[in-house]
């Protein structure tokens, strides 16, 4: 187990000989991550070696307790950690009991089109009750991040166990590959929310002419990230006739930056002191990302100025971080100069939600450190209110953490221990609510 921050990562390696002796290996992580290829396996005099390209990662480990045990360290990102791996015939499975087993009693049909704008192809399922229509349907929009249809996250599917729900429940549901995942073309890394928000509006597009379909009455569920990009679709569109912001925002980038950085390094045991420095260094990176510069001008600053806080490490806290600082720092700079969160950081989502007319449910679970459940749903109601909507609910639901599981602290360790993928009582909040609303 890789424990970092007050996270617990799982990280398997499935090891195989080929026929001619040469070892082989994949990678399974608990983020969701699974037979990633290890470039290269070495193991010679008790030493291992695993290369993972892919992650520009690697595991260096010595074979102990008679070769049921390595010991070692993973280094990524400029960080070296401990990890060792316990051998296993069979790799762990991990107990998912809310996820829908075949046969269906639904029609399940893969389908794909074009968002023709930003010429993306887009790849999904599509489910539909087994009789009757046209029914009222739903597209899901996944939160940050490469995410796929089922919106896979430590081995749950959430987006899988959501569509099966509604659509038993008589709604259509959309659910689709973000771009560069799966069947979707083009590549998320370069996308900002308002480029995914002209990716959902096609699927809107879509269900228009199906005729399954009521056309005036499709709606959007969007989780975390999601509940960003579903208020952008509805302020632009008259085809979207409700919306369920599920952890959605209602405070501008910046705010539920600092707010979630601070709220997990609590929940992780973080000092007051180390959560004050975290806090200015953010700001720091952050005032540089706002001043305007061109892009090489503003890589060279952030450089500089991450390079002069290490510079005010210990040595042990150096020596902590591993030999590959360098590298650590400019994997740090690239992620902050993405387009996703330069856009996320400065997006105020306030002015999009004044502009939306179409009923409106937001959730929040109680105890969701990544997107705080009362400022956010506050500032969501208000704003809407403002701006004449009164078809708006609200509702902090008890014990849940940001994937809607029941939770104990709500802290990111905790997702993948969790056996519930989606706590019951908001799968019926939602499917109630859409069939309530989507007359």
């Amino acid at each position: 187990m890789l424990e970092f921050s007050g996270l617990e990562l799982r990280i398997v390696f499935r090891v195989a000989r080929d026929d001619d002796g040469t070892l082989t290996a994949l990678m399974d992580t608990d983020q969701g991550a699974s037979d990633v290829p290890v470039d290269s396996v070495a193991f010679e005099n008790g030493e291992v070696r695993f290369e993972v390209g892919i992650a520009q990662g690697h595991y260096d480990g010595v074979v102990a307790d008679g070769g049921g045990t390595i010991e070692g360290t993973w280094s990524q990102g400029g960080l070296t950690l401990p990890l060792e791996l316990v051998r296993h015939d069979e790799p762990p499975v991990d107990r998912r009991p809310q996820e829908p087993m075949e046969p269906f009693p639904y029609r399940v049909e893969e389908v794909s089109y074009e968002n023709a704008v930003d010429g993306i192809t887009l790849a999904g399922t599509l489910t539909l009750p087994e009789s009757g229509g046209p029914f009222p349907a739903a597209i899901l929009v996944s939160g940050s991040g490469p995410q796929d249809r089922d919106e896979t996250v430590f081995n749950h599917r959430p987006f899988l166990v959501l569509a099966d729900h509604l659509t038993r429940a008589g709604i259509a549901v959309l659910r689709v590959d973000d771009r560069g995942v799966g069947g979707s073309t083009g590549s998320v890394f370069h996308a900002t929310s308002e480029d995914l928000a002209r990716d959902v509006a096609a699927g809107v597009e879509f269900l228009k002419v199906r005729e399954e379909i009521d056309h005036a009455r499709i709606g959007l569920v969007g989780h975390s990230e999601g509940g960003v990009i579903a208020p952008i679709v509805a302020a632009e569109s008259d085809g979207v006739a409700f919306i369920v912001l599920l952890a959605g925002t209602g405070l501008p980038g910046e705010e539920i930056l600092y707010l979630q950085a601070e709220l997990i390094a609590a929940a992780s045991g973080a000092s007051n002191e180390e959560i004050e420095e975290n806090r200015a260094t953010q700001e720091s990176i952050f005032a540089i990302l706002k001043e305007g510069l061109d892009e090489d001008a503003t890589r060279a600053k952030l450089r500089a100025a991450l390079t002069a806080q290490m510079a005010d490490l210990s040595d042990e806290e150096r020596e902590a971080l591993g030999p590959s600082v360098d590298e650590g720092i400019d994997r740090q700079v690239e992620s902050v100069m993405s387009p996703w969160f330069r856009f996320f950081l400065t997006h105020d989502p306030r002015p999009v939600l004044a502009r939306v007319s179409c009923p409106v449910l937001a959730l929040g679970g109680e105890k969701d450190l990544q997107v705080p459940p009362g400022v956010n749903l506050d500032a969501i109601a208000r704003t809407l209110e403002a701006g004449g909507n009164s078809r708006v609910e609200t509702e902090e639901l008890p014990g849940l953490n940001h994937l809607f599981q029941t939770a104990e602290t709500g802290a990111p360790y905790e997702y993948a221990r969790i056996e519930e993928t989606m706590s019951p009582v908001v799968l019926e909040r939602i499917s109630a609510w859409i069939i309530r609303e989507a007359k």
